[in-house]
């Protein structure tokens, strides 16, 4: 049995999702010791608390932060900048733990402080995540303000300094991938078992999830709609017209999405993917100032599996023209299946590198002997 550390960015669930995906699938014959703070931390914690096999630990994390308009860029990137000084401070703390506990293999699903101490211990690094996706895709079908935006970020995947030695790129699509980066695995979205072990049908109503800065008129023109609205994200409140705001809970979550009609959301990589697996058509409501959101809704589109706006611009002819293309698009999600469980290849790569490892204290054992 090997000890892995899992560091996972802290900032909301799409992260903490992809690692329970691999995590069901390492718990069996590895220790796991999970890092990771704010959102992510939470609902690891809850699922994990009384695993005997899986560890959550609470570090400093990185964080988007809002106002009711939307992202507070400035407010992120001062704060941000904070954490950057910090880091040295951080990874000393860190250093010890390895030191003491000597982990076999260090994942990090970017998160920038468990690869940078590990590094320095000399214990290998697998980067599994979604953002390598800027530095390693060709992103040339993107229209140019989204390409220019991935250009400049693909920098900030630079900065984050976790110097791999394998990279796993997990998202709902997979275009070419850029000259130079052929070594890339790419795979789908890493499918949690409580999502791969539901049957979709297709019901009558639709589901929604959404930020906490969405405007109030988009959930006016959603209540708006002609069928049922089940709507995440923020909170239990009284019914409002077709929508009724549901709790965060997995079980009732996975339920629904598996039992909808079609999905109405915000485009974060993880939850198009499980729409997508599931075959379902998504109109995808990306915030104007998130571009990573924005990117992710394009491809929807260009994989012919719906359509986009931008969620400050939604217009009930917006929804009512989605509606009416609906069952185009689950025509040809059915005949394409364009979205398969990436789970298994992440944790084939995984294994590869343990066993890698295995052999070269092996080695390094009997050179010492001889």
């Amino acid at each position: 049995m090997s000890l892995l550390y899992y560091s996972v960015m802290g900032e909301g669930r799409g992260h903490a999702a992809r690692a329970r995906a691999v995590v069901e699938r390492l718990r069996d014959r590895h220790r796991v010791v999970l890092f990771t703070s704010h959102d992510a931390l939470s609902f690891l914690k809850k699922h994990y608390d009384a695993d005997p096999e899986v560890d959550v630990r609470e570090i400093p994390g990185l964080k988007f932060h809002y106002t009711p308009a939307g992202i507070d860029n400035l407010k992120t990137i001062r704060l941000g900048l904070a954490f950057w000084a910090s880091m040295g401070r951080y990874t000393r703390r860190l250093d010890k733990v390895i030191e003491s506990e000597r982990p076999d293999l260090v994942i990090t699903d970017f998160e920038p402080l468990a690869p940078r101490a590990a590094r320095r211990a000399g214990v290998p690094i697998l980067s599994l995540d979604h953002q390598h996706f800027l530095s390693t895709y060709d992103l040339s079908s993107l229209p140019r303000e989204l390409r220019d935006w991935a250009w400049r970020m693909s920098w900030s995947i630079w900065a984050f300094g976790i110097r791999q030695e394998r990279t796993v790129v997990s998202a709902f699509y997979k275009p070419p991938l850029r000259r130079g980066c052929e070594d890339i695995v790419q795979v789908g979205p890493l499918i949690r078992r409580a999502v791969a072990e539901r049957q979709p049908t297709t019901g009558e109503h639709l589901l929604s999830y959404v930020r906490r800065a969405t405007p109030q008129g988009v959930i006016d023109r959603l209540a708006g709609l002609p069928m049922p609205v089940r709507l995440y994200g923020l909170g239990v409140r009284p019914p409002q017209g077709s929508v009724t705001f549901c709790e965060i809970n997995e079980t009732t979550f996975v339920d629904d999405l598996a039992s909808c009609d079609a999905v109405v959301a915000a485009a974060g990589n993880q939850l198009m993917g499980e729409a997508l697996y599931f075959g379902k058509p998504v109109l995808a409501l990306p915030e104007r100032h998130h571009y990573e959101q924005r990117i992710n809704a394009t491809f929807v589109e260009q994989m012919g599996a719906g359509e986009q706006q931008i969620l400050e611009r939604l217009s009930s002819k917006d929804l009512a023209n989605f509606l009416m293309r609906r069952e185009t698009y689950r025509e040809h999600l059915a005949a394409t299946r364009p979205c398969q469980d990436g789970a298994a290849e992440a944790v084939g790569v995984i294994e590869a590198m343990l066993l890698k490892s295995d052999a070269s204290v092996a080695g390094a054992a009997t050179r010492e002997t001889a």
